[in-house]
């Protein structure tokens, strides 16, 4: 076994590259250390190279292994070796950083060095930075969605890319969905790739409406949610290979559309997934090749459009767009205009990453006895919001602190009853706790409460640009 703390040098692609700290372990529960992350990606290198192959990328480190907290380090080094490459960006903000581009080996195990598990590469190359040559879907689902309704969806998208002259490449996340990649000719705008990315959620919901949905409001989703919003300039999104810092150690594998109806999340790990490569090479291989217009999805936008379906929400850090919806819940929304009232100081207060209070029960009632309308969809799923929290522990401690306030409640949930999610903020993750109520008799359910703690990711975004807000 290395020593944590020594170091060793490796030859890749006839450069040295230095690996510091190779014993020290990155997944506590799998055994791997940071040597062994490197040794993965160098044995899927063809193909992880691909997946980032000439694109600025965020660096997401975990100095501190996959349990740690991690930070977004989007400027690169002052100081980077000769067979790493770094490229201006623009950011919706106005800002410019240079980020590190990946074009070999080498600099793929030097990222890894730096603590990077997982890699995020923007989807336009470096010799065109305006012009994405990819579409991305982002199939997410919500919390109690079976992992089959995701692998259905997913060759639902596929089938809508085919019908509009796109070739789509399937891939598990590595987290918790699927991730479908369309090579595009890169003559498009970031606004006009969302814009086809959007058109094309729409169609995947209208083809399976029980299944699947574009709503960009938690209030208002169910099933799989296929995040359009992916596509808009500054996002990114984890590259085909790339692990995932969950503790089994888990990769996004690129499929073969024959494997996703039947595919589990758990059979592609760092253990497993260098034989994999080796008895069927980089399923991958052809992506580059398989380049499609936007024609058809753009059209299909158009159609949407004269229909009566403009823009939908942007995230919260991106200015105001010409004809976009009020970035507001529809319920309150509803409530604004149909139900002035005062607001309850034990509700949640809606930040980003909340979620609606319960439904009421019974339902409002109108003067003849019918349910009065609401704005939102039912939940099938009583959750709750417990915590939002800058960094993990403080997370933890506010789901530890509802426990005691809530300790009959608490005895009855599952394992997987909590959900612990790392939201990307603006330069770091932050934290949300949830909690599923779903084992605990209805009459003995804890109210929503506000957050605790209740840390707001934007808030400081806001202050310093009121007119994006």
């Amino acid at each position: 076994m290395v020593p944590a703390d020594a170091s060793v040098q490796l030859e890749i692609d006839g450069f040295e590259v230095a690996i510091s700290n190779p014993g020290k372990l990155f997944f506590e529960q799998a055994g791997i250390t940071k040597l062994d992350l490197v040794n993965y990606y160098l044995a899927v290198a063809p193909g992880a190279v691909r997946g980032v192959m000439d694109r600025p990328m965020a660096l997401k480190r975990f100095v501190n292994g996959a349990a740690g907290e991690a930070f977004f380090q989007k400027r690169a080094p002052a100081s980077v070796p000769e067979f790493v490459r770094t490229v201006e960006l623009s950011f919706p903000s106005g800002r410019t950083a240079d980020e590190v581009v990946v074009s070999n080996g080498a600099a793929l195990a030097w990222v890894v060095n730096l603590g990077c598990i997982d890699l995020n590469p923007h989807p336009v190359r470096a010799d065109d930075l305006e012009h994405p040559d990819e579409l991305r879907v982002d199939l997410d689902p919500g919390p109690g969605v079976p992992w089959s309704v995701v692998r259905d969806v997913a060759m639902v998208a596929g089938e809508v890319l085919s019908d509009h002259g796109l070739t789509g490449w399937p891939k598990t996340s590595g987290s918790r969905g699927i991730h479908v990649y369309a090579r595009i000719e890169p003559r498009w705008t970031f606004s006009e790739v969302r814009r086809a990315a959007l058109a094309l959620a729409r169609e995947v919901e209208r083809r399976v409406p029980e299944l699947a949905t574009s709503r960009w409001w938690k209030e208002e989703r169910h099933g799989v949610f296929i995040d359009y919003n992916q596509n808009a300039k500054d996002r990114t999104v984890a590259s085909a290979y790339s692990v995932r810092p969950v503790p089994d150690a888990r990769v996004s594998a690129p499929l073969l559309w024959s494997e996703v109806p039947t595919v589990e999340l758990a059979d592609f790990t760092v253990k497993t997934m260098p034989d994999r490569y080796s008895r069927l090479g980089d399923v991958e291989a052809g992506i580059d090749e398989a380049v499609g217009s936007l024609d058809g999805l753009l059209e299909l936008s158009a159609r949407d459009e004269a229909g009566g379906l403009g823009d939908a929400p942007w995230p919260p850090n991106y200015a105001k767009q010409p004809g976009e919806p009020p970035r507001v819940q529809p319920s309150k929304r509803r409530m604004a205009a149909d139900q002035p009232a005062p607001r309850d100081p034990k509700a949640p207060k809606g930040r980003v990453g909340s979620v609606a209070p319960a439904m009421p029960s019974p339902p409002a009632r109108r003067a003849d006895g019918t349910a009065a309308p609401t704005g939102r969809r039912r939940s099938a799923h009583p959750l709750i919001v417990i915590s939002q929290a800058k960094t993990r522990p403080a997370a933890m401690e506010g789901l530890e602190r509802w426990k005691k306030r809530h300790r009959k409640a608490a005895k009855l949930l599952a394992g997987d009853d909590v959900m612990v999610d790392g939201m990307r903020g603006r330069s770091s993750l932050w934290y949300r706790v949830r909690v599923n109520l779903r084992h605990v008799p209805e009459a003995e359910r804890p109210a929503a409460e506000p957050p605790d703690p209740e840390y707001d990711p934007w808030a400081e975004y806001r202050a310093e640009n009121p007119d994006k807000a």
